[in-house]
């Protein structure tokens, strides 16, 4: 395969990730994908063998891209409540146009794919959450006891939830309402005393509209 059709391999790939975010999994044949990527179905097999497959190939790159984006904040070289809140911010903007029942389709239709995405989420998040708080004890801006090996795995376990929650149950909240808490709680929590002055300034500058 040549570079030029690697990359339209990829291009189709990456597009078939906002397919399947926008309308869901299910919802969609491969007909519907060609048509929403502009390309002929032809052309999509050329990349893919069948639908499973270009699930599997595409929830593989959303995985990856989700790794890069997270290593471009860590080499931002922010202080450790900067860093997350660029993180929230990353992770707001992947599922505010999650559709519904993207969770739903992924655990009933394609469970292995559903198992490597969550291991692979779980790992990034604890390896996140890891460093992060051991940058934050070093600043000084969380506190000095955390374990943060006991805190992360809390923190995981409670996007399990989240996630179970809004794909499986009926739930007035979003996912996304349900994640702010929970990184409100998160950093509230592990922050020192230094680190909670700091964190109402940045809330309050944040919240204040900027004028030109």
């Amino acid at each position: 395969m040549t570079k030029e059709q690697d990359n339209k391999g990829q291009k189709i790939i990456s597009g078939a990730i906002e397919v399947f975010m926008r309308y869901g999994i299910k919802s969609v044949n491969m007909d519907d994908i060609a048509r929403h990527l502009g390309v002929s179905k032809k052309t999509l097999y050329k990349y893919v063998s069948d639908k499973n497959d270009l699930v599997t190939r595409a929830f593989d790159l959303h995985c990856e891209l989700e790794d890069a984006q997270i290593s471009e904040i860590h080499a931002l070289g922010l202080n450790a409540i900067d860093e997350m809140f660029e993180v929230q911010r990353m992770v707001i903007t992947m599922v505010k146009d999650l559709h519904p029942s993207v969770l739903y389709d992924m655990q009933k239709y394609h469970p292995e794919q559903m198992k490597r995405m969550e291991e692979s989420r779980d790992q990034t998040i604890t390896e996140t959450l890891v460093r992060n708080m051991e940058k934050g004890m070093t600043e000084g801006l969380y506190r000095n006891d955390l374990n943060p090996d006991v805190v992360a795995a809390l923190y995981v376990a409670g996007i399990e939830s989240f996630f179970r929650k809004v794909a499986f149950e009926e739930t007035d909240y979003s996912f996304q309402d349900l994640y702010l808490e929970l990184f409100r709680l998160h950093i509230r929590g592990i922050a020192s005393e230094k680190g909670i002055r700091y964190l109402v300034e940045k809330v309050r500058q944040e919240q204040t509209p900027t004028t030109k």
